[in-house]
């Protein structure tokens, strides 16, 4: 018996990178996934239903940044799977970005890293909560970033809308409270995925000085998360909400 028996759960940006591995993780503890992303999910869907049945997934292209898409993405998930227990808000831009310096950032790469790491997080909580309050009950998970704690340079539009992600499950969490609906903060830090290692420029000069401010004094992988994310996910964190979980080998202390 899997720890997310009889719930649904939807993860934003979960065909590809860290986001494969979080759809994969629920559908093993029993969720049915709904995987929601720009890219095409079908491959990993038909793959996680080989594994856990057919009725434990489906998958959806969207931009989560257009309120008509998100809206009709729900309603996919009602009609497939009746309810929604569990949004993961993962999709963001990151992987491509480049370090650049705050006064040469194109004002509108700005404004489009703000519309998928920002405006889409919005733009699902608010089409998901109404069929949360109907069951006063659910898990909303945020990814943000130990960058938001550490202020890295030059990646300020990421680091920026990470940082009002924190803000944001803050807020909710004291608003969502009374229906019962957990709101918290997974916060990972430099992960060794291979979207990550194909996409980001700089990641090999940031891999070893972030090795060496951990605790743990190793790199980290999405496997790493997981077990956050399914606690976050359960029964287990219903007495937590507001909370920030950073999972980077004690890079940053929260």
């Amino acid at each position: 018996m899997g720890r997310l028996d009889g719930r649904v759960a939807i993860v934003t940006g979960g065909a590809k990178g860290i986001g494969q591995h979080y759809s994969r993780a629920l559908a093993a503890e029993g969720a049915r996934v709904m995987i929601a992303d720009v890219a095409d999910g079908a491959e990993l869907a038909r793959d996680i239903a080989a594994k856990s049945g057919a009725n434990s997934v489906a998958s959806a292209t969207f931009d989560v940044s257009d309120e008509n898409a998100v809206k009709g993405l729900v309603a996919k998930t009602i009609e497939r799977f009746g309810q929604i227990d569990v949004l993961v808000n993962n999709a963001a831009l990151y992987a491509k970005l480049q370090p650049v310096k705050v006064t040469e950032i194109d004002a509108g790469l700005w404004d489009d890293v703000m519309a998928v790491n920002v405006r889409g997080s919005f733009l699902m909580v608010k089409h998901v909560v109404p069929h949360m309050k109907s069951k006063k009950s659910g898990k909303i998970i945020n990814i943000a970033s130990g960058t938001a704690y550490k202020g890295i340079p030059h990646m300020l539009h990421y680091v920026t809308s990470k940082g009002a992600i924190v803000s944001f499950t803050r807020a909710l969490s004291r608003e969502l409270g009374e229906f019962g609906i957990g709101v918290n903060t997974l916060a990972p830090g430099l992960i060794l995925s291979d979207t990550g290692i194909e996409n980001t420029a700089h990641h090999d000069e940031m891999r070893a000085p972030v090795r060496n401010s951990r605790a743990f004094k190793r790199d980290a992988y999405p496997e790493d998360l997981l077990g956050a994310l399914v606690f976050l996910a359960s029964s287990d964190s219903d007495f937590i909400t507001g909370q920030t979980l950073a999972v980077d080998g004690g890079s940053i202390n929260t």
